[in-house]
């Protein structure tokens, strides 16, 4: 797999870029020189050797996160349509776009993805259309003005009952509210980094013909973008971890 990567086209685009390649042992391939050690890796003895080797502390198959979903007609998440979750969810962002597309055979409609790190380390995505959608940007708005952003902050999602009547009939259903509070510093620089030196993306919402409205972190590979030329190659710097 080509160790280039791009940030789909947009005018607030915030990703770095990078790649995962998949010999014997796992390889993390960076697109510059390593300054600094990255804050989503931890050390860990090897039970074999004893060594004590650098860990990532998050999982993430590339374009294929965690599918953590939000069912509008019972107020409830759950991890893939079966795992519930309860009512509400709180995480740090990794990456997020609001972006208007035609996907999941669900017609054109208006969605928020974010990804975001389980409490075990999973890469997971989660999606909200509708008045969800509207609700998230109330709360991006006091965040930009404070100088913040939703990567800064512990977001929390909570299921709000709501009611409708036609006809003499009364339908509820469920909207996404959003509030945060503030976040670990240590927590945030191992997700900054993470999204720095990893593409944040999902296979089954890319479509390469989304209106994107506001994107952070959000990074597809070229070779899955079939919209864009391959850009100049980057001298990768290769650090390899245990599994």
């Amino acid at each position: 797999m080509s160790t280039k990567v791009k940030a789909q086209r947009t005018a607030t685009t915030e990703a770095g870029a990078a790649s995962i390649t998949a010999p014997e042992a796992p390889v993390f391939i960076l697109s510059g020189p390593i300054t600094a050690v990255p804050a989503y890796l931890t050390e860990k003895a090897d039970e074999t050797t004893g060594e004590v080797v650098q860990v990532s502390r998050f999982r993430y198959l590339p374009g294929h996160p965690r599918q953590v979903r939000f069912d509008a007609k019972a107020g409830q998440f759950n991890i893939g349509g079966t795992v519930p979750l309860g009512n509400s969810l709180s995480f740090i962002p990794l990456a997020w776009r609001v972006f208007q597309d035609d996907i999941l055979n669900m017609g054109r409609k208006l969605w928020a993805e974010l990804f975001f790190a389980d409490e075990k380390g999973a890469i997971c995505a989660v999606l909200f259309h509708g008045y969800s959608v509207e609700n998230l940007y109330r709360l991006i708005e006091p965040l930009f003005y404070d100088d913040l952003t939703l990567a800064d902050v512990t977001v929390k999602v909570t299921a709000e009952k709501k009611q409708t009547t036609k006809d003499g009939k009364t339908a509820t259903y469920y909207i996404a509210q959003f509030s945060y509070e503030a976040a670990d510093a240590a927590e945030v620089a191992a997700r900054r980094d993470f999204a720095r030196d990893f593409p944040l993306w999902r296979a089954e919402t890319y479509t390469g013909a989304a209106d994107t409205r506001i994107q952070h972190a959000y990074t597809v590979p070229v070779e899955d973008d079939p919209t864009s030329p391959e850009p100049a190659a980057a001298e990768p710097v290769a650090l390899q971890l245990a599994a």
